[in-house]
């Protein structure tokens, strides 16, 4: 079976799950990005209720008026304890955050006994700004910048002695660098923490710069400038070939957002594209792995470990979205 769908709460579905059995985690937890103690934690306050209706009812939810995004799980580093225990040693997690919260799922991930690889950056242009006007002296003045990107953790449970003997032992351990480089194969690009939507206001951000033939050696004094990749290394006496083409440099990094057909049906608020997912499952483990998703949501994750040759657990609370990756995982087999 491609997939196993367990439909339930993922703090307690974890407890059943063997130590060390899984090959790496990929998930979209919730954002909490409406804190609880702001909505209700002024002094006297009533305290806040997942039923009802009304304004004082959709004040008490979350993100898009969703019960489901709290922080009481995606921020609780005895959560990701469980999740660090279920994998194998070198497994790799990558996790979605909001910009203003993921700095608690971060420190939740590490203070579990994860050991944080990077951030890797999903830049978008369709986000919408929730901003206030303001007016009077203040006129063209707001309260919020417009979203554009989404950072994603990405992190390793340590290792079991070196790299080496780790992929030897465990089959995990170290990233698919060829497998996922930008255009494919042993000659594309390195695989950048940096992924973008494809829209022309993002790709406005990389100008296009016909005619640019500078030929970088590595012994020039801003260092800081030939970093994207890596410390520079070139050789100074084989200075590396110079590029002649016309085009931006966005086309490095693409990875757009979910199209209807790819939502499968689903009314989930926060569907991921499946050619992300892809990304991030190749990108951490190899087929035949076993990928964890405890958020399923609508089962992106598993559509797109599937694709790639691998298994998937995806747990997911709501019953609703339960339907959705039946339903999406189904289509996806036939």
């Amino acid at each position: 079976m491609a997939a196993q769908i367990i439909c339930g709460d993922s703090r307690h579905i974890l407890r059943g799950v063997p130590d060390c059995s899984l090959d790496g985690c990929v998930t979209d937890p919730p954002y909490a990005l409406t804190a609880i103690v702001q909505r209700f934690g002024s002094p006297n306050a009533a305290p806040a209720r997942v039923n009802g209706s009304g304004a004082y009812a959709r004040a008490s939810a979350g993100f898009m008026g969703q019960a489901w995004d709290t922080g009481e799980t995606a921020f609780d580093p005895e959560f990701w304890r469980e999740v660090w225990r279920v994998l194998k040693p070198g497994a790799h997690l990558a996790a979605f955050g909001g910009t203003r919260t993921y700095h608690r799922l971060a420190c939740a991930v590490e203070d579990a006994g994860f050991e944080i690889r990077d951030q890797l950056a999903w830049v978008y242009g369709s986000g919408f700004p929730k901003s206030h006007r303001q007016h009077g002296a203040f006129d063209g003045w707001g309260t919020a910048l417009k979203p554009a990107h989404e950072p994603i953790v990405l992190a390793r449970k340590p290792l079991d002695g070196s790299v080496a003997e780790n992929l030897s032992r465990w089959g995990v351990g170290a990233l698919n660098i060829d497998g996922c480089r930008v255009d494919g194969g042993a000659t594309g690009r390195w695989p950048a923490n940096f992924i973008h939507d494809g829209s022309g206001e993002v790709a406005e951000a990389f100008p296009v710069a016909p005619g640019q033939r500078g030929r970088i050696r590595g012994d020039e004094p801003a260092r800081l400038t030939k970093n994207v990749y890596g410390a520079f290394t070139g050789s100074r006496r084989r200075p590396t070939a110079p590029r002649s083409d016309s085009e931006s440099a966005i086309r490095f990094f693409y990875a757009a957002k979910a199209s209807s057909a790819e939502r499968a049906g689903s009314k989930h608020p926060t569907v991921k594209p499946i050619a992300l997912m892809r990304w991030l499952c190749r990108l951490i483990a190899p087929p035949g792995a076993v990928i964890l998703d405890p958020f399923a949501g609508s089962g992106t994750t598993g559509e797109a470990a599937m694709l790639e040759g691998q298994r998937s657990i995806l747990i997911e609370r709501e019953p609703r979205y339960c339907s959705d990756i039946g339903r999406r995982m189904a289509r996806a087999a036939a």
